[in-house]
């Protein structure tokens, strides 16, 4: 909202310029002045909207940078041709070829470069890599966990909902489908806690990308102007993500490496709630809901057996515990 009063603002001061100043430059009307102010104004904010938006803070940075050691270079190697005694303005045509040229240069170089320009001290709050603004998907927000973790300190920096998985959570939310209708709302409840929470900094952005397809790539690209991370547990918009270079954090993972350690040799007490595959296998659960496969434990399902631990699989799901009933090779 704030956005758009500025953008009208700007609008407005261009035309009362230009219907002011118009006739001063030969202009015959003050109002042609003033049409001439707002094609300015427009054009102004169509680059804005159309090139500036799509680039992240450390790019306008390192451009601006190149911009402004351009000129200062262009301007001390013109000082020379304005002291040429030369009438009109024609000793200003090689100062201000000079200024466009090294300007560009400038500008371009640094963009090339800018992964060897490091943020001052001051925009060090403002982007990912720092302080951590992290974009959060539906999926994660559903799952609830993030909120847990945000919760006990681990998880620094803002949080931040994007206006379209939002809008994407509440489609969910009306869906007729009662499985999907109940994931939409929990979802929903859980973020409303959030933002009440006082340990937790989550913020609602509004910056949405029409031309983009499917709301995974606008995560991506949100990810990419922003100069955040993603935290999601989407397998394939983890992959889809670092494949354009944006940063994830994958909660199934953190999961995953948050469950305790088990050796080969190692007893523990399951209980088998279930056949498994195998001839004459029984399939158990830890605490944290990792599977153990018991060789020769079918009869025992509904029990709780002592088992000793033989091997341990560690897949992209999850982790696996292969075990044999306590006992069973005396």
């Amino acid at each position: 909202m704030l956005i758009n009063l500025i953008r009208l603002l700007l609008i407005v001061v261009c035309v009362a310029v230009g219907y002011y100043i118009g006739p001063r430059f030969g202009l015959e009307l003050g109002m042609h002045g003033a049409i001439a102010g707002g094609v300015m104004a427009i054009l102004i904010v169509g680059f804005e909207r159309g090139v500036l938006r799509g680039a992240s803070l450390k790019e306008l940075g390192v451009a601006t940078s190149g911009l402004i050691m351009g000129l200062a270079a262009a301007n001390l190697l013109s000082i020379p041709f304005y002291l040429i005694p030369i009438g009109g303005m024609n000793r200003f045509i090689v100062p201000l070829g000079l200024n466009i040229a090294l300007g560009y240069l400038g500008v371009i170089m640094s963009l090339e470069r800018k992964a060897d320009f490091t943020l001052p001290a001051f925009l060090k709050g403002s982007v990912g890599e720092n302080t951590g603004l992290r974009i959060l998907d539906t999926s994660v927000i559903i799952d609830g966990r993030v909120a847990d973790i945000s919760r006990t300190g681990f998880l620094g920096g803002s949080l931040v909902i994007p206006r379209f998985v939002l809008h994407e959570l509440h489609t969910i939310a009306d869906c007729p489908d009662s499985l999907k209708r109940k994931r939409g709302r929990r979802g929903l409840e859980i973020l409303n806690k959030m933002q009440k929470d006082p340990k937790m900094n989550v913020t609602i952005q509004d910056m949405d990308f029409p031309e983009v397809d499917g709301v995974d790539s606008k995560l991506v690209k949100l990810g990419k102007v922003m100069d955040a991370e993603l935290i999601t547990n989407d397998y394939n918009l983890n992959r889809i993500a670092e494949l354009e270079g944006v940063r994830v954090l994958n909660i199934n993972e953190l999961a995953n490496a948050m469950k305790p350690v088990v050796l080969p040799g190692e007893i523990m007490a399951v209980k088998i709630v279930k056949e498994g595959k195998e001839h004459n296998q029984g399939v158990g659960y830890l605490d944290d809901g990792t599977m153990v496969v018991v060789e020769n434990a079918r009869k025992s399902t509904g029990l709780t057996v002592d088992v000793v631990i033989t091997s341990v699989l560690q897949t992209s799901a999850g982790k696996m515990i292969f075990a044999q009933l306590r006992g069973a090779n005396e």
